[in-house]
């Protein structure tokens, strides 16, 4: 049984106030809080197994490497990897996005190449396809969506063509909570030879996910929204295009051999793991994946389902309530505008009453052109939220509509 009074008692933020009010904590798809779990585990990890990785032969580096190294093999199991060998610490989804777009493009496009996104995407999966393309004159393209916030799947085989190198699709969308028919966008992909990488991190907490089944390239998340700590990041790929990918950063660990004339590089992962990885964030990951793991994805499906559910009905009821987006198939996010109000003010107002959301743009100022707003207030759920909580949060924006008219 799902019981989320059981869970909320994991995480210690939650009985914190806010101006005196207890905290109702929706900007989840901003960062999510941290269990015990993996807070203790961090712990530990610096009282009793601190030592730098890889090289050392003394009793702390061995046991540092020997759980870092373990660590990996939970997080390939988690998301479906054939080899830990495929997966690579990075500092989020950021970087791994960056680590693909600085790298894949050198050795598959030729000038005239084309990329293809989404509307829909952050700007972390806009932009480093931006420089790319700009270092290699190639041409960035952009698969549309409907008012509602889904894809235009029909014009797929127009979009993405036999010019088409890379496409970079979200999972889940940070905006909308567009859950995205994935697995449509790589088989086009592939009808043509291009290469898919998945951001998933809007996804990894919420979505089963198996590399084997799923058919991309490439798939990167960040730890912070998967209950983990921040600073830590994984990407995945395939190893034989890993293989034929240049290093993305120079230093230590990523060689085999230096010489001023020549350097070697490392085998996977380490190739693309230059100079002291985070060793301790890569065990709070893995900590932090053994709890979902506990709970069960199933079983946090259900609950965020639910509550999604419940928050549209009772939000969207509101008179002054537009919500942006309704997307056919939505993952714990709700964003919305509140008529004659700017989303800053809300959202400043929302926080007085002990509840926090995100307002703005959301990395997303492409989504918003799209719409023709400056920005949304977006309300983000997680395992630990509840209907009583949905229920403060309406109640607050009831009294707020009441005070602007």
């Amino acid at each position: 049984m799902f019981d989320v009074e059981k869970i909320r008692r994991d995480f210690p933020i939650l009985t914190e106030k806010v101006y005196g009010k207890p905290l109702v904590y929706f900007d989840n798809g901003a960062t999510t809080q941290k269990p015990k779990c993996v807070l203790e585990r961090i712990m530990r990890a610096y009282t009793t197994e601190n030592g730098n990785i890889h090289r050392g032969v003394h009793y702390m580096s061995e046991i540092a490497t020997e759980r870092h190294e373990a660590a990996r093999e939970i997080i390939a199991r988690f998301i479906g990897a054939s080899s830990s060998q495929e997966v690579i610490f990075t500092r989020g989804t950021t970087e791994s996005i960056n680590l693909v777009a600085r790298t894949l493009p050198d050795v598959i496009c030729q000038r005239g190449d084309e990329i293809v996104v989404s509307e829909m995407e952050h700007h972390s999966n806009i932009v480093p396809w931006q420089l790319a393309a700009e270092r290699l004159g190639l041409k960035l393209k952009v698969i549309p969506i409907t008012d509602g916030g889904d894809l235009r799947y029909d014009l797929l085989d127009e979009i993405i063509t036999e010019k088409t190198k890379i496409v970079a699709i979200t999972m889940v969308s940070n905006v909308l909570g567009t859950v995205n028919d994935v697995r449509q966008v790589i088989r086009q992909a592939k009808k043509v030879g291009a290469k898919v990488l998945v951001d998933g991190a809007q996804a990894i907490a919420h979505i089963h996910v198996d590399m084997r089944a799923l058919g991309a390239d490439f798939f990167a998340f960040s730890g912070h929204k998967v209950y983990a700590p921040n600073g830590i990041g994984v990407l995945w790929g395939r190893k034989e295009i890993l293989e034929m990918m240049p290093p993305f950063m120079g230093g230590g660990e990523m060689i085999d051999r230096v010489t001023f004339e020549k350097t070697t590089y490392n085998k996977l992962p380490f190739k693309f793991e230059a100079g002291t990885p985070d060793y301790i964030g890569s065990l709070g990951l893995a900590e932090a994946i053994n709890y979902l793991d506990r709970i069960g994805l199933d079983e946090i499906k259900n609950h965020e389902n639910e509550l999604m559910n419940y928050a549209v009905e009772r939000i969207c009821s509101m008179k002054g309530i537009r919500r942006i987006g309704s997307p056919e198939k939505c993952s714990g996010v709700l964003s919305f505008l509140v008529d004659k109000a700017h989303p800053y003010d809300v959202g400043a107002m929302l926080d007085k009453l002990g509840v926090a959301v995100r307002t703005g743009h959301h990395c997303a100022e492409p989504l918003m052109d799209r719409f023709g707003i400056p920005g949304t207030i977006r309300a983000s759920f997680a395992i630990y939220n509840t209907k009583e909580e949905v229920e403060v949060f309406a109640k607050g924006l009831e009294r707020i509509i009441s005070i602007i008219g």
